[in-house]
């Protein structure tokens, strides 16, 4: 039970970050947010629900300027430019939870940096990183705002080069709208890897393995879609480019490892090495890109796809085969059919790199 100086201080600190954060002190309830920017209070409620935060009770003064600011600048998506208010909330939803996990994730990694260079343990180390979390605020901002940044010119570079030549048509409407390399690389026996590890070598372990996954997709020009435990899923604009990833995967997380070099580095016990072996499994197909996730067929027949493939191969189907089949820089080698869960009868076609 903390005491009384302890409760003091925490309530002290967490004062100074709402001021820090917040841009000053809690002053306004929902009801006023919801009169400043003359819209309903329950689509104020439903701003906060979407954010990923609770909404107090509609009088209740808990809400900043900023706070104010935020939701004016709501209701002018749909007064001044036109967005539909699902728009509006499917945006605020995909804020509150890339923020909210972002947030988490590099309040751990402070925690851990305290953790290790300070010899302390994990509450006083909190304690620390909630003590200076107001004078890295500023410049952790500054980097979101960058990255964001540059991830939307990406986007609207990308977009420019694959849709610019394009003017109405007759497209299908009802098929799915883009044409993508989509794969998994999924980590070999990942529960026995990981048995018995500490916090931190576990800790260690996952990052690596996220990190030099994301290394190999982003450096062959494609992009990481998300992480999924022991799995990573990644997307690329053509096959050829879909295929040098899946290859790169396979190589360099595992068989193409030094792995006395990587114990060192990770410092970790033989057999939970910082990268370890994969499979892998891409197709070449038409996908939904929402959420800021992937969908589709043929999604589901990559993941499938992974889970056959043999540790550190690579496996594709027979339609992404035929598109790979003029480029000699790759050989495939169709295998026997298999029934895939959910999807039937699929002949994979193990896919290499040509001899140099």
């Amino acid at each position: 039970m903390p005491d009384r100086h302890e409760l003091e201080f925490v309530e002290s600190t967490v004062g100074d970050l709402d001021a820090a954060l917040l841009g000053g002190p809690r002053t306004l309830s929902a009801s006023d947010l919801a009169a400043r920017a003359d819209i309903d209070l329950d689509v104020v409620r439903g701003f906060w629900s979407t954010l990923g935060l609770p909404h107090a009770a509609a009088d209740d003064a808990v809400y900043t300027e900023s706070d104010a600011e935020a939701v004016d600048r709501a209701a002018a998506l749909v007064r001044e430019h036109g967005l539909d208010i699902k728009t509006v909330m499917t945006v605020t939803r995909a804020l509150g939870h890339t923020s909210d996990r972002l947030a988490l994730w590099q309040v751990e990694a402070l925690v851990e940096d305290m953790s290790d260079r300070y010899e302390l343990d994990d509450t006083s180390a909190r304690l620390l990183v909630l003590d200076r979390l107001a004078d890295l605020a500023p410049v952790l901002e500054a980097q979101l705002v960058h990255s964001y940044r540059r991830q939307l010119s990406a986007i609207a570079g990308r977009y420019a080069a694959e849709f610019g030549h394009v003017r109405g048509g007759d497209t299908d409407r009802s098929a799915l709208p883009l044409a993508r390399a989509v794969g998994f690389a999924d980590m070999v026996s990942f529960t026995r890897r990981t048995a018995g590890l500490g916090s931190t070598d576990l800790s260690q372990f996952v990052q690596r393995f996220e990190a030099a996954a994301r290394d190999v997709v982003t450096a062959a020009g494609g992009r990481v879609v998300k992480t999924i435990g022991d799995a990573v899923l990644f997307v690329a604009d053509d096959a050829a480019t879909g295929a040098r990833i899946a290859l790169g995967l396979a190589e360099q997380l595992g068989s193409g490892l030094d792995v006395g070099v990587a114990k060192q580095i990770a410092g970790l016990a033989d057999g939970a090495r910082g990268v370890t072996p994969v499979r892998v499994g891409f197709v070449w197909g038409r996908v939904l890109s929402r959420f800021g996730d992937v969908f589709g067929p043929h999604v589901n027949l990559a993941a499938r796809l992974t889970d056959i493939a043999e540790p550190s191969t690579v496996l594709t189907d027979p339609a992404t085969a035929e598109a790979l089949a003029g480029d000699p820089a790759f050989v495939v080698e169709p295998l026997p059919a298999r029934d895939l869960a959910g999807i039937g009868s699929v002949t994979p076609v193990r896919l290499t790199a040509a001899p140099a």
